[in-house]
């Protein structure tokens, strides 16, 4: 089996569609997305009209749930801009996605961690800024839980882990947005260094789960200047050089 893993699509529909024509090329059994699919300042509404058309296995990211449960006024920039845009539809259709999925009794599909869509679990944030977790930060973020093969997004940062005791963990990194800012639980930066879009292609072989990071380049001005005139350069910069 090959899986091409997609997650943290942020509303970044040209972005999307250059990784699913990448996808496309590589003879791959089955494409999933890992959620935070539409927040932002860019195209929620295609986004979402191109994946419910593809019908992929699909799970919602933190930005689904706040999206679906605050109130605007207690929204992000991002998920507000996103709110004021959904047509009942889309609505519908991130309401039905799962928090997390089985895909088969060999792998599992997470947003953040098997038990929040908020945690990071491959990174630890310190008071200095972001760094990789620990063995025993990654097994304690897990939660006792075991597959061969764990499939997690949320934090866009891609990064292959091999646990200790056997399994593989894969982000595979954000394919919309490739550095942002946050301050849960201190002020920090993501930054990935450079505009391309990310995602994980994963193949189970004769004796395990093998996976490798793809970097896919798209024209970004479109993307970056449609958040400029919104409102958000800090996007603008973002999505141009992967830095914040």
């Amino acid at each position: 089996m090959k899986i091409a893993v997609i997650s943290d699509i942020h509303g970044n529909i040209d972005a999307l569609d250059a990784v699913l024509a990448d996808v496309a090329a590589r003879n791959v059994d089955l494409c999933v997305n890992l959620g935070d699919i539409l927040s932002g300042p860019l195209f929620p509404c295609e986004t979402a009209d191109r994946l419910m058309a593809m019908d992929l296995p699909t799970i919602r990211g933190n930005h689904e749930r706040q999206l679906l449960t605050l109130a605007p006024d207690r929204m992000g920039a991002s998920d507000r801009a996103t709110h004021d845009r959904l047509a009942p539809r889309h609505r519908d259709w991130i309401a039905a996605l799962p928090e997390t999925l089985w895909l088969t009794d060999e792998v599992l599909m997470v947003h953040g961690t098997p038990g929040s869509d908020l945690d990071y679990w491959l990174e630890t944030i310190e008071p200095t800024g972001l760094r990789g977790a620990t063995e025993a930060e990654v097994e304690a973020r897990a939660g006792g839980v075991v597959a061969p093969l764990i499939l997690c997004g949320h934090t866009h940062v891609p990064r292959i882990h091999r646990r200790a005791d056997g399994g593989l963990i894969v982000n595979p990194g954000s394919v919309g947005l490739p550095a942002y800012d946050d301050d849960r639980p201190w002020p920090h930066k993501v930054e990935t260094g450079s505009p391309e879009a990310r995602y994980a292609l994963v193949e189970r072989t004769a004796d395990d789960w093998h996976a490798e990071i793809v970097l896919v380049t798209y024209d970004v001005e479109r993307a970056a200047v449609t958040a400029d005139a919104r409102g958000r350069p800090d996007w603008g910069r973002a999505l141009r050089t992967g830095r914040i």
